[in-house]
């Protein structure tokens, strides 16, 4: 069937049988013994000095070969004076091998056209760079997948059985051995330290010389619980190079073994990705709300139970309690907006006495990137999908005139560096006891505090009547609003309003 995919080996788009006019499909395999199929049937190669100038060919796939590196391949520094015929010669039998139009004579050598995805070497190598794009925009999870998909392009070792192609073959495996550490890196990351031991053990073997690998199973097992194990990997890794080598292993491999003896936390703990390139951070913190003085103690307190803390990754929720107008919502948002620098992955909030889990659920979805068809319509699909989208980001979700613990909980993020702010006119005592949040009382604002911010809003309205005046003014505030800064705020709006319409030369609004 046309545009079949070759079963799980290389990767790569191959036709039938060619139909009139139509131009045969190839695909070349380096990645392993050098094989070339033409829609999907395996052409004869055998010929050694053929190989290499084919896989010269290939390695440098819709680029011009000069007859000089050709010859350098096939013989090094001992090419016979006939070098440049026999290269003529064995072009002309690939030709006739492959079929016209795909090995081209082009001054000063020849080019091979090949499809972007028919030769392997050059999809690994596609699919590498792509996987490095995604690990830096904070995909982690793609990057492994592409990576798996390169590395199973793999089939044995390039140019085994071909002489001449020892160089191309080292390079090859260098490019190959960084791909895999750097996936089974991601993949520790990614918390699967279990997973990758085994294969970390095969690597180990596989290339006992290098250290990345064995300071990678030191990682995984010590994240596994296996913290002997680990020192012992060390212990190995240590005698190995001593006898083989005559040295001490490197500094990051001494750094990891002192931090694996001293149990130090950071090794249990994955850095944050970053948000992907192009991603929208969702900043939906509202405006504060200014004038703001006082709360000193309540934003203290804020910071002891938020902070990120560098040794324990782990949740923090704030409830900050109070009756309605103290001034709970404006306490989240003044902190918010002075600590934004601790959240690089975004603010999320939502007004709870508007909307109900559900619906602030899909909005946060949305905000985190998830696209509206792929939101779940099972509640509980959507709170997986939440907590999985929020489990490595450095988040603060504010949760605003929250009604009850079963209104919030679905909403807590599961991520250890993310931090949530729920105010509420109740005390919550659900969420404290069964989530472990913190909780601060919300008082009324002090007489001192109070006339404070009074004076600020009654501000150059309350001015133009006296000092006498406006310090009547102030104290009718402060006596009339109780502490309550919404009171506060309107009674000072009422004040302003009056004092436009009474004063002689205040300012009016032009008509």
């Amino acid at each position: 069937m046309d545009g079949a995919m070759v079963g799980g080996t290389a990767g790569v788009m191959v036709s039938g049988t060619a139909g009139p006019g139509r131009r045969p499909v190839f695909e070349f395999r380096v990645l392993g013994p050098l094989t070339v199929l033409k829609d999907g049937v395996e052409l004869p190669m055998r010929a050694n000095r053929e190989l290499v100038i084919l896989a010269s060919l290939l390695l440098n796939a819709n680029r011009v070969m000069s007859v000089e590196r050709l010859i350098e391949a096939v013989w090094s520094d001992a090419a016979p004076r006939s070098a440049w015929r026999q290269i003529a010669i064995c072009v002309s039998r690939l030709r006739r091998t492959l079929g016209a139009g795909v090995i081209e004579t082009s001054s000063p050598g020849y080019l091979l056209r090949a499809a972007s995805d028919s030769v392997d070497w050059g999809r690994f190598t596609t699919l590498v760079a792509r996987s490095r794009g995604e690990a830096a925009g904070g995909d982690r999870d793609r990057a492994v997948l592409l990576l798996r998909e390169a590395l199973a392009l793999w089939q044995g070792e390039p140019f085994e059985d071909i002489r001449g192609l020892g160089y191309d073959a080292a390079r090859m495996a260098e490019v190959r051995l960084d791909a895999l550490e750097t996936c089974l890196d991601l993949e520790i990351e990614l918390g699967r330290h279990h997973q990758v031991i085994p294969e970390l053990l095969a690597l180990v073997a596989e290339s006992p010389l290098r250290e990345r690998p064995r300071a990678q199973l030191m990682l995984a097992q010590y994240r596994a619980g296996r913290r002997a194990e680990a020192l012992r990997t060390y212990q190995e890794t240590r005698r190995h190079l001593l006898e083989q080598i005559g040295l001490e292993p490197g500094p990051a491999l001494r750094r990891l073994h002192e931090q694996i003896l001293r149990d130090e936390s950071v090794l249990m703990r994955a850095s944050a990705p970053r948000p992907r390139a192009g991603q929208m951070v969702p900043c939906q913190l509202p405006p504060q709300v200014l004038p703001f003085v006082g709360r000193a103690d309540e934003l203290t307190a804020l910071d002891a139970a938020l902070r990120p803390d560098p040794e324990t990754a782990r949740p923090g929720t704030m409830i900050l309690s109070g009756p309605a107008g103290v001034g709970t919502t404006t306490l989240a948002l003044r902190w918010g907006h002075a600590r934004i620098d601790w959240f690089p992955d975004g603010q999320l909030f939502a007004d709870m006495a508007e909307d109900g889990s559900a619906t602030v659920l899909d909005r946060f979805l949305r905000a985190l990137g998830v696209p509206g068809p792929d939101i779940p319509d099972d509640h509980a699909e959507k709170v997986s999908l939440y907590r999985s989208c929020t489990a490595r980001r450095r988040l603060l979700v504010v949760l605003d005139d929250v009604r009850d613990a079963a209104q919030a909980r679905p909403l807590l993020p599961g991520g250890p560096a993310c931090r949530v702010i729920v105010t509420s006119a109740r005390p919550l005592d659900d969420l404290v006891a069964r989530q472990g949040a913190h909780r601060v009382f919300v008082p009324p604002l002090g007489d001192d505090v109070a006339r404070e911010l009074a004076g600020m809003l009654v501000g150059p309205a309350g001015t133009a009547l006296g000092p006498q005046a406006v310090t009547e003014l102030v104290s009718d505030l402060v006596t009339t609003s109780c502490g309550s800064p919404l009171s506060l705020r309107l009674g000072a709006a009422r004040l302003q309003s009056r004092s436009a319409a009474l004063v002689p030369g205040a300012a009016r609004p032009r008509s």
